[in-house]
């Protein structure tokens, strides 16, 4: 069981690392000087990767033999991306005002846990991981204990990704506070990979 938690775990760290809406809000609020608020934002996106991965796990003989479900969750990423670019963006260029947005960003709890939420590409990264990895037999997943041993890892590997972006990203904050770009940077991001996802589903329509 210790081989399966040490294979979720570097597969979820490695696979937090391209450019997505979870890390990149980690990297702004630490951009913006909240590493407390990137933290707390951290722990609740690995928090709901657990109920994802643990659905992804169960539920993957059936989703795979569903290949529209997955271009669906192409198409909500797209939107997903592009709706998140957009209020990045407009945050970071009008005077930031309202109650709502003074908790979001002061919480990142609150925040992590809608956006995790909304994160589409979860279950269906982990239902070809998990089939990968079943396949090369580098995992066994026979039981209650060993599932729940490999979604704890997959929850670990998620949780140490985002804490060393949001380490990395505060040695950058002072930096940020002076180049406007660095702090419109994640809202750009988004907005790049939202029109990328949109174009890989109508490219399949």
């Amino acid at each position: 069981m210790f081989v399966t938690f040490i294979v979720a775990f570097v597969f979820s760290f490695l696979g937090s690392i391209p450019p997505g809406s979870i890390n990149l809000s980690v990297i702004q609020l630490s951009l913006d000087n909240q590493i407390k608020a990137a933290f707390r934002f951290a722990l609740a996106a690995a928090l709901v990767e657990f109920p994802y991965a643990w659905i992804a796990v169960q539920f993957e003989s059936l989703i795979t033999s569903s290949p529209w479900i997955v271009d669906n969750f192409r198409l909500l990423a797209a939107l997903v991306m592009l709706t998140l670019g957009g209020i990045n963006i407009a945050s970071h260029t009008r005077k930031k005002t309202g109650k709502l947005h003074e908790k979001l960003r002061k919480s990142g709890f609150r925040k992590g846990v809608l956006i995790s939420i909304l994160n589409p590409l979860a279950i269906p990264f982990w239902i070809g991981v998990t089939a990968y990895l079943n396949h090369q037999q580098w995992i066994r997943l026979s039981g209650t204990v060993e599932v729940f041993v490999y979604v704890l890892g997959i929850s670990s590997g998620t949780f140490a990704l985002l804490a060393l972006l949001a380490l990395l990203a505060h040695k950058l904050s002072s930096f940020s506070r002076e180049n406007r770009l660095v702090g419109l940077l994640p809202g750009i991001v988004f907005i790049l990979l939202g029109v990328y996802a949109l174009i890989q589903y109508l490219s399949q329509v």
